[in-house]
Formats: structure tokens, C-alpha cells, sequence
């Protein structure tokens, strides 16, 4: 029989989305839909994509020079095409399967990130001796997918806005997200809190890459127009950015948010997920969800 958990406000089975209710007015609710919301974003993603491959006119070569394990070896690249996730495939399996992040001429480096000229190039993972870096981009990451689970888990009724997450305390052992919801009363029974644990663990399961892409800011004020959180944060992110103008953004499956990065290659990487709590956060937009979870890297790859 199919397993089928009920709650007040979710109710979720195997094979369908997460869906959760609320008994706010429809006064309080916004016209605009999440699913439209991020439709649009992903058609001015690609399009976006698709100009900035479009400047590249020729191919040229570059050198990666790759540090082992197992061994260094010299590859000749295309430039602004070749990932670190294509040189990991040139080595083994095993490397291009565990990496979490690069390191691109000593820099954090994504691994789905095309490379730009002569570089060398190291692969990290879990098990480092100094496995920092790679812990940080994974607790980012994990950030990163309470957004997703928000923007998609609620009825289309419900409009969400993703406000940001600060930045994870490894110490703490959880991540999060701030969130407006718009539900005032909303607070999440234990009930709801397992299915939407269920349902991150099974989102993290389809594997899907981190896919990054660094915009202008008027890009990134169009790409995310309905949100205005996002719109008032983008002009100072961009600021802040290395030549004062670009803002990076990234897309998991049809999700996409702002953040420096970097990030994890893919979400397989990632174990059991646990959605732990949901905050009420009194602030000056009003009232914010915080949304708190734990997780752990997937055994395969630890």
C-alpha cells in the first residue's frame, strides 16, 4: 500500500509533490504564482546563458594542469567551455564522482564552472586532510535547498519570497533560511516538518547539478522582478562584487537564487535531509519563516 502521511497543513505521498495549506485569506495572498515566477527566471537564465556562449566566437586552448591523487597530468583544455567536472572525467570515476569543489589557481572554484585561461587545478572533497572549504560550500549548498523547498513546497496561492540565509555556522551543526511565507499563524507541526524532510531527502536523490552563471546587475534585477527582497539586495551584492557591476546566481533543477558561491557540483552529494524547526523572526519587512536544517553527506561519498 502506498504510504500516505497526513497533517494539518501538508500531505505528501512517494510519487507527489509536497503540498501545504494555510488558512490565511485570499486578501493576503499575492496574484503572482511560484511556478510562473520561476518559468519566466528560467527563460531569462538560458537566454542569458545563451548570449554570453554566443560572445565566444572561436575556440581557444588553454593548459590545466591537474595535481593528484592519483597523479598530476597536463590537459589541453577549450577556454571558456572545459569545467573542472570535464577534467575530472579525463582522470577516473572515482574523482569526477566525490569532488565536491575545485581549487582553480588557489582559488574556491565550482566544479561545473567553465575555466578561463592557463591554470592549476586540484579536486577537494569530504576527506581532505583540511576539508574546510568543501564543508563550506556544502553547508551553502544546503542553504541554497531550504529555498528551493520553500518556493515549491507551498499551493501556488500562497506567493513565497526567499529573503536570504546568513552564513552557516558549521559549529551549530544546522543551516538556514529567512523566508516570507505570508502566513502569519502558520507553525509547522512535527507531522509537516517530517514530510518536507522527506521530501528534501528526495529532491537531494535526483542528483542535479549546481549550475552556476555570473550576470549583470540589470540581468539580475529582471531575472528576479517579483521578488523584492532580492531587487533592494542586488545593487549592493553587485557593488561588493570584483569590478562593482556582476551578481551570481545559480539553478538547481528549475530553482534558481543569488549567492557568491561557491557551491557543491551536485545535490547527490548530500545525505539524509532534516527540516528541524521553523522560526517566527519579528523584522523590519515584518514578519520572516526561518527555516532550520541539518543534514549529512552521503555515505558514497564520504
Amino acid at each position: 500500500m502506498m504510504a500516505l502521511f497526513r497533517c494539518k497543513h501538508v500531505i505528501l505521498t512517494p510519487n507527489a509533490p509536497l503540498k501545504c495549506f494555510s488558512t490565511i485569506t485570499s486578501a493576503e495572498t499575492s496574484k503572482l504564482s511560484n511556478e510562473a515566477v520561476r518559468i519566466r527566471r528560467n527563460k531569462l537564465f538560458e537566454e542569458e546563458r545563451a548570449r554570453q556562449l554566443g560572445l565566444i566566437t572561436r575556440i581557444e586552448k588553454i593548459q590545466v594542469s591537474v595535481k593528484g591523487p592519483p597523479e598530476d597530468n597536463l590537459m589541453i583544455m577549450n577556454k571558456g567551455f572545459s569545467t573542472p567536472y570535464n577534467c575530472a572525467m579525463h582522470v577516473n570515476e572515482h574523482i569526477r564522482d566525490i569532488s565536491a569543489l575545485a581549487l582553480v589557481n588557489g582559488r574556491p572554484w565550482d566544479v561545473h564552472r567553465p575555466l578561463v585561461e592557463d591554470c592549476e587545478l586540484k579536486f577537494l572533497h569530504f576527506k581532505d586532510e583540511d576539508p574546510r572549504l568543501a564543508n563550506k560550500a556544502y553547508w551553502r549548498s544546503c542553504s541554497f535547498l531550504l529555498g528551493l523547498l520553500a518556493e515549491t513546497a507551498f499551493k501556488d496561492e500562497f506567493y513565497v519570497e526567499l529573503h536570504s540565509w546568513p552564513s552557516p555556522d558549521i559549529r551549530s551543526g544546522s543551516f538556514v533560511y529567512d523566508i516570507d511565507l505570508k502566513m502569519q499563524e502558520w507553525h509547522p507541526t512535527k507531522e509537516e516538518l517530517r514530510a518536507m524532510s522527506i521530501l528534501m531527502t528526495k529532491i537531494c536523490a535526483r542528483d542535479l547539478n549546481f549550475e552556476r552563471l555570473e550576470v549583470d546587475a540589470s540581468v539580475a534585477l529582471n531575472i528576479f522582478a517579483e521578488n523584492r527582497y532580492k531587487r533592494e539586495q542586488i545593487p549592493g551584492i553587485a557593488a561588493n562584487a570584483p569590478g562593482g557591476k556582476n551578481v551570481t546566481i545559480y539553478r538547481v533543477g528549475d530553482h534558481i537564487d543569488i549567492s557568491c558561491g561557491p557551491m557543491v557540483s551536485r545535490t547527490g552529494l548530500i545525505g539524509l535531509f532534516g527540516v528541524t524547526a521553523v522560526y517566527h523572526l519579528t523584522t523590519d519587512y515584518g514578519l520572516l519563516h526561518r527555516f532550520q536544517g541539518v543534514s549529512e553527506i552521503g555515505r558514497a561519498h564520504v
